[in-house]
């Protein structure tokens, strides 16, 4: 962070440290002072020379001369070595520093004494983490009786809706948190607008109805409104997780001009960066020079949480603190930084995901490249295909055997007139009811893991009672590191470049991450992380042996039943399950789903 010689105390004291006289200050006058008598020792014995009265004086004022040097320079080095040794223990003396909470809450963050800014360059490319160091700890088996997994969650009291509605309203609502890859690190992190509310067991519609803000307030000044609230005005919160991207900032201009609604949209960015970065809230040019920018018009609906980007380890760190931003907006949507979306997609998607009557429906896809995908004078989507999550396979790393999404088939819809069912979620891009954040928060601990995020979510959702869609049209698409654009992403820099720092956190946050879904039976439970497994763990309403057994995943033997889009793709999987969504809405009913899908091609 930087201090401009102002030191920050915990107690919100701001004291100029220059105009503060302590030791240190003395230190400078006597310094003065002996440098001064030096100087007038020095001048009286050159008109001591000048003299010259006789040879014997002469030696005798040169031998003067030469000890009352050498005497100042020991003087010297004695004043500024008490100089030195007074300043650090003023230094020392100070309390811890700490930035007042603001917009940039990531400043408060203290680098120092953790060797984030010492001889390892930020910029340097680093090694794989995977290599678990030899002493790892093992789990304590107090904490094993102390996690809290399968305990059915207390009533919760969802808060007020509020709109507008900002972080930076909130002085006393953050709380201090350890950094996940080293417990050393200590941040300040806005709380969670609310705890899971669902319970252990399957949400009411009363009880998801609780949660969704509405722009516009009802006659007594209601703002969550349910389901009465016009679509039009229904707020949606955006999650954005940057790492050094140029590029984002521009998604953020996407986002709000081309919204048809731009005043119900709050966008809350986790920016990680160092110093001559691009910041995602600044916009593109000056706002004297081009007000109408949707960052100049609507940078109070933008909530950033700064982080120095020494402290990032991975998309599910960052995507945490998104989802603490969260402020019961009444949708949710996730994105990448480097997103560029269509006109009035937000009327689009709202329609889409309404379009389901499933009150538990997640539309999520990886999204189309952006080359020849937008008219850029209308806006419009040029695409009448889409993709679908439906290809994964197990795939052996460093971390061990896990399940990664391939790429996935892209077409014209089967299904018409609704978004389509799916088996897999992707973080990419995902919209859905404000209750999913609440519900299936980023786990807080699961650095440096890349692969085996969008596998937890969906399956930790999956159990709790949502439900996974393919959007019907894309409302966004996305700039990969390919063809016309392979030069300018291929410039952006990943949190990996960080692993050295982290070494080894990678393997044990996957022992977790598989742990927690089931999906490494063969490993004790006593071997992997159960911290706040209450809160980040799966839930009650669906067993996760349900979800793969349904869709042909065998966690024993790490194999996969191959060929399942042939059941999804072509509309199968929709026209089976859809008509078990139960009828108040609150999903599919997995329970009377027989069906376990087997390879046809076998």
């Amino acid at each position: 962070s930087k201090f401009s010689g102002i030191f920050l105390l915990k107690n919100g004291d701001q004291r100029n440290f220059a105009s503060r006289r302590t030791r240190s200050d003395c230190c400078f006058d006597l310094l003065k002072l002996v440098f001064d008598m030096d100087k007038l020792n020095k001048s009286s014995l050159e008109k001591k020379k000048k003299k010259k009265k006789s040879s014997r004086r002469r030696k005798k004022g040169e031998k003067h001369a030469d000890h009352a040097e050498t005497v100042g320079m020991v003087i010297a080095f004695v004043i500024l070595g008490v100089y030195f040794f007074g300043l650090a223990q003023n230094i020392r003396a100070l309390p811890g520093v700490e930035t007042s909470i603001g917009r940039r809450m990531g400043h408060s963050i203290v680098l120092s004494k953790h060797g984030l800014l010492g001889e390892d360059s930020v910029g340097n490319a680093v090694p794989s983490n995977n290599d678990e160091p030899k002493e790892s700890k093992k789990q304590d088996n107090n904490v094993l009786k102390a996690a809290k997994r399968g305990k059915r969650l207390t009533k919760v009291t969802v808060p007020a809706a509020k709109w507008p509605i900002s972080i930076r309203d909130e002085v006393d609502n953050y709380e201090e948190i350890g950094h996940p890859a080293d417990s050393t690190i200590k941040m300040t992190a806005p709380k969670f607008w609310s705890d899971p509310i669902h319970e252990n067991q399957l949400m009411s519609r009363e009880q998801a109805m609780e949660i969704g803000s509405c722009a516009v307030p009802d006659e007594s000044g209601n703002y969550n409104r349910g389901d009465s609230c016009p679509p039009d005005e229904r707020t949606i919160y955006v999650a954005i997780a940057s790492y050094r991207d140029w590029q984002c900032r521009y998604t953020v201009e996407s986002i709000f001009s081309r919204a048809k609604n731009p005043k119900r949209v709050r966008i809350g960015v986790v920016d990680q960066i160092i110093d001559g970065d691009d910041h995602c809230d600044v916009p593109i040019d000056p706002c004297d020079k081009d007000p109408y920018q949707a960052l100049c018009n609507y940078k109070d609906q933008v909530d950033v949480y700064q982080m120095e980007a020494p402290l990032a380890v991975g998309p599910v760190f960052a995507r945490h603190f998104g989802h603490r931003l969260y402020r019961g907006e009444y949708y949710a949507m996730q994105s990448d930084a480097h997103v560029t979306f269509t006109q009035n997609w937000d009327e689009d998607i709202i329609m889409q995901q309404e379009s389901t009557k499933d009150e538990m429906a997640v539309l999520s896809t990886y999204l189309t490249d952006i080359v020849d995908s937008i008219d850029e004078k209308t806006g419009k989507s040029l695409r009448f295909t889409r993709p679908i999550m439906c290809q994964t396979d197990y795939e052996q790393g460093q971390q061990g055997k896990y399940l990664r999404h391939g790429s996935q088939p892209e077409g014209i819809p089967s299904i018409h007139g609704s978004p389509q069912l799916q088996p897999y979620w992707a973080a990419g891009f995902s919209f859905s009811r404000g209750h999913f954040v609440v519900n299936v928060p980023y786990d807080l601990y699961q650095p440096m893991i890349f692969q085996g995020e969008e596998m937890s979510i969906g399956i930790r959702g999956f159990t709790i009672g949502y439900d996974y869609f393919a959007p019907e049209r894309s409302v966004c698409f996305h700039t990969y590191a390919v063809g016309p654009n392979a030069a300018k992403r291929g410039q952006v820099k990943h949190f990996w470049e960080n692993g050295a720092r982290y070494k080894g956190v990678g393997i044990r946050a996957m022992k977790r991450v598989l742990g927690i879904v089931g999906m490494n039976p063969e490993v004790p439970v006593s071997e992997w992380d159960h911290t706040e497994e209450d809160r980040y763990g799966t839930g009650k309403v669906r067993d996760v042996t349900k979800f793969y057994e349904t869709f042909g995943i065998d966690v024993v033997n790490k194999k996969t039943e191959h060929h399942l889009c042939s059941f999804v793709s072509g509309g199968q999987l929709h026209r089976d399950f859809m008509p078990l969504l139960r009828k108040d809405g609150m999903g599919v009913d997995y329970s009377k789903v027989t069906y376990k899908f087997k390879d046809p091609k076998k």
